[in-house]
């Protein structure tokens, strides 16, 4: 058996973005220089056989998922996994915390304008976010910052993949000095609301990427 027979067993059965490092503790006579020959190998073999699936970089991890172009015919089946869309609330809050983080609630919400503790939990339940430290001062509260599952929803290799600051709204672009006195309502019980399609970056639908949208479980 050969590296890259492991290597392509490791992951067709992982469900998540796996490292190279994570690939070679399949075989301890593995190591990650190995594993990146063969997934370069697998890649390049997916791609000149045409296969229905490819090896793609995501998450700073590799995956195998099914290319785009056969969505139409996965769309039938309903035990496809077809992940849910975010509302407009938050996704605006995502963005928020995408940009700042790590970054607490409070400035969340001042940014926003309006309470944000069920939008943050929301997140946090479908993984797209969670807590990475607490800031220092009073009570000390906690900080969120996005997850690997985050660049998985969205399809991106790493945070550098996120659009250019200047190609941001100016809410996100310039840190405003937070208000002490400042007043927010809760959303709490309107998180369906749809937020204006101008305050978000651009390709920011709610959706997961295509990539992860087609991704077939390989159960």
């Amino acid at each position: 058996m050969n590296a890259h027979q492991i290597v392509e067993a490791v992951l067709f059965a992982s469900d998540a973005p796996l490292t190279a490092d994570e690939i070679a503790r399949a075989d301890e006579l593995l190591d990650e220089d190995e594993v990146e020959d063969a997934l370069q190998f697998l890649r390049a073999e997916y791609d000149d056989a045409g296969r229905a699936f490819q090896l793609v970089e995501v998450a700073e991890g590799y995956q195998i998922l099914t290319r785009p172009e056969f969505a139409p015919y996965l769309e039938r089946f309903d035990n496809v996994p077809r992940p849910s869309r975010l509302s407009g609330p938050a996704l605006e809050t995502l963005a928020i915390i995408a940009y700042r983080q790590p970054i607490g609630r409070v400035e969340v919400e001042y940014i926003r304008g309006v309470g944000s503790s069920g939008v943050i939990r929301t997140l946090q339940d479908r993984r797209l976010i969670d807590v990475v430290g607490r800031a220092e001062g009073l009570g000390r509260p906690l900080l969120y910052g996005t997850t690997n599952h985050f660049l998985a929803h969205f399809g991106f290799k790493s945070l550098e993949d996120l659009p250019r600051p200047d190609e941001l709204p100016i809410v996100l672009r310039e840190r405003i000095p937070l208000e002490a006195d400042h007043d927010t309502t809760d959303d709490d019980e309107a998180e369906d609301d749809s937020a204006p399609a101008d305050e978000l970056p651009e390709g920011w639908t709610g959706e997961a990427s295509t990539e992860e949208s087609e991704q077939v479980a390989q159960d």
